[in-house]
């Protein structure tokens, strides 16, 4: 089932999401529901708190990287994350135009570092400690982002914010249009 997304200006996207409790109900659907929801999306990641759920829980799909580009030289990654954090940062930092499905149509430069360490709980709860670089790295620290409650429009410059004040503005308050299901913010 495809859900609603989450965007810019809801307060779920700015809270710290709660750990995912190993008897929590639906699970599996909820899981399936959004890798379904980022697939129609088009995204190559999603977090719970996207989907209205302030849960430690995403989902990540590298795989269209390597449909579109021919020069995605990386094994692709197709996985679930449940109540992870990232232990180590290290690597080079690294500059790349990120999007973001909670914040239509804008993509900035966003820095970040090149290799990851993250434990993480796979959907049967099994405990990973594991290491990622590239674009995995990369879409990994942008969907635990949102659950620290942080989207990609928090790691710009001041000024970068500013100017972008009116795009945001426009998505905060339902102006702003996709192809693919919103859920409108209150009023």
């Amino acid at each position: 089932m495809i859900l609603p997304i989450t965007v810019y200006g809801n307060p779920i996207l700015k809270k710290e999401a709660a750990e995912v409790p190993r008897d929590y109900e639906g699970l599996q659907a909820l899981i399936d529901n959004m890798f379904e929801t980022m697939q129609h999306a088009r995204g190559v990641g999603l977090a719970a708190p996207q989907v209205d759920l302030s849960l430690k829980l995403f989902v990540v799909d590298t795989h269209p990287f390597a449909e579109i580009d021919e020069d995605f030289n990386e094994e692709p990654l197709k996985a679930v994350f449940i109540n992870a954090e990232i232990l180590e940062f290290s690597g080079e930092d690294k500059s790349f135009n990120e999007g973001c499905l909670s914040v239509p149509d804008i993509n900035e430069n966003v820095i970040r570092k090149s290799i990851i360490r993250v434990r993480y709980q796979d959907e049967n709860f099994v405990e990973h400690t594991q290491t990622f670089d590239g674009m995995a790295a990369r879409v990994i620290q942008h969907e635990y982002d949102h659950t620290l409650g942080k989207t990609f429009v928090d790691r710009l410059s001041s000024l970068k914010r500013t100017l972008l004040r009116g795009k945001l503005n426009d998505i905060s308050t339902g102006k702003k249009t996709t192809f693919y299901k919103v859920k409108p913010n209150k009023k």
